[in-house]
C-alpha cells in the first residue's frame, strides 16, 4: 500500500546486500530474471534482488503476475512481501507529508486508499509476507525487517511471535491469534505492575497461574503439523500473535516462552513486542 513503508523496506533490503529496482514496471520483471540468470551463470549464486513496484505503474496486477510467472520459467523463485497499515494510519502519513494519494485524483484522500486495496486485495491474498506498519516507526520496521531478509540458507521458515494489546488493535499481520486475557492480570499485583512480561518476576507469575503452562503445550503441539506444512508448500515467513489487554505483561512473557519452545533446526523464532512501552 501506498504510505506503507515500501522506501524503508528497500533500504533494509540494501542494508543487507540486495540489488533494489526502485518503481520497476512489472513488465520489465522477465528482462530483470533474464539478466539476474546471467549473472547467476557466471558464478553469483549468491544474488539476491528485489523489486519494488507500486500502483503508479498501471496496469498492475495482470503484469505483475505475468512477470512472476516469467522469472520462474528461469528457474527463481520469487517472493512476495506486501506492506500494510489501517486505513487510519495511511491517512496520517499521507497529511503529514501533504501528499495526494497516486489514485485519490479529484476526491478524497480516503477514496485513493480505497481503491488501492480493492486493487491490490488478490495480490496480497497471495503474499508470502504480509507486514502491517500501523504502529511502527521506520526504526522498528526496519528491525521488524531484518530477521526476515537478512540471512542466506540457515533455517527455511522464519516465525515471528509477536505481542500486542488487544485495545491497541489486532495486528493485520497475523496468521495466528491467541488471547491470553483468561490468565489472572499482573497489573493487579502491586508490585508487578511496573514491570513487564520480559522480567524475571512477572514471566514466573504468568506461567505459574493456572493454564498458562498447558495452553503453551498445546500451541506447540498445534504449530508443529502447521510450521512443517510451512516448510512443505516453500513459505518462508508466519507470525503468531499473542494478545492481552495493554500488552505489556501476560502476551509478553506468553510469547517469550512460545518463542523459545518453536525453535528447531528449520525453524528460527524472533519475538516482537509490538505494544510494549505504549502505555
Amino acid at each position: 500500500m501506498s504510505g506503507a513503508g515500501r522506501s524503508t523496506a528497500a533500504n533494509v533490503l540494501e542494508d543487507h546486500g540486495w540489488y533494489v529496482v526502485d518503481n520497476l514496471p512489472p513488465q520489465l520483471i522477465p528482462a530483470m530474471g533474464v539478466l539476474a540468470s546471467q549473472a547467476r551463470d557466471e558464478g553469483r549464486a549468491d544474488l539476491r534482488i528485489a523489486a519494488v513496484v507500486d500502483v503508479r505503474a498501471r496496469p498492475f496486477s495482470g503484469e505483475l503476475r505475468d512477470g512472476l510467472a516469467a522469472i520462474r520459467e528461469h528457474g527463481w523463485r520469487p517472493q512476495l512481501m506486501f506492506l500494510d497499515a489501517t486505513d487510519e494510519a495511511l491517512v496520517r502519513r499521507f497529511e503529514s507529508v501533504r501528499r495526494p494519494h497516486p489514485l485519490q485524483g479529484d476526491g478524497r484522500l480516503l477514496d485513493g486508499i480505497q481503491a488501492e486495496r480493492a486493487l491490490l486485495g488478490d495480490l496480497r491474498a497471495e503474499a508470502q509476507v504480509v507486514i502491517d506498519t500501523s504502529g511502527l516507526n521506520v526504526h522498528q520496521l526496519g528491525r521488524k525487517l531484518t530477521p526476515i531478509v537478512g540471512v542466506i540458507g540457515g533455517p527455511s521458515l522464519r516465525l515471528a511471535v509477536m505481542s500486542f494489546g488487544f485495545k491497541y488493535g489486532v495486528p493485520l499481520d497475523a496468521d495466528f491469534v491467541f488471547d491470553m486475557r483468561f490468565l489472572p492480570n499482573p497489573f493487579w499485583v502491586p508490585e508487578l505492575r511496573p514491570l513487564t512480561g520480559v522480567d524475571e518476576a512477572v514471566a514466573q507469575w504468568v506461567m505459574g497461574q493456572e493454564g498458562a503452562v498447558p495452553f503453551v503445550d498445546r500451541v506447540v503441539d498445534l504449530m508443529t503439523p502447521v510450521t512443517e506444512g510451512y516448510l512443505r508448500e516453500g513459505r518462508r515467513y508466519a507470525t503468531v500473535a499473542v494478545g492481552c489487554t495493554g500488552g505489556k505483561h501476560r502476551s509478553v512473557a506468553v510469547a517469550e516462552a512460545l518463542a523459545s519452545r518453536l525453535t528447531g533446526d528449520r525453524v528460527a523464532t524472533f519475538v516482537v513486542h509490538r505494544d510494549l512501552g505504549r502505555e
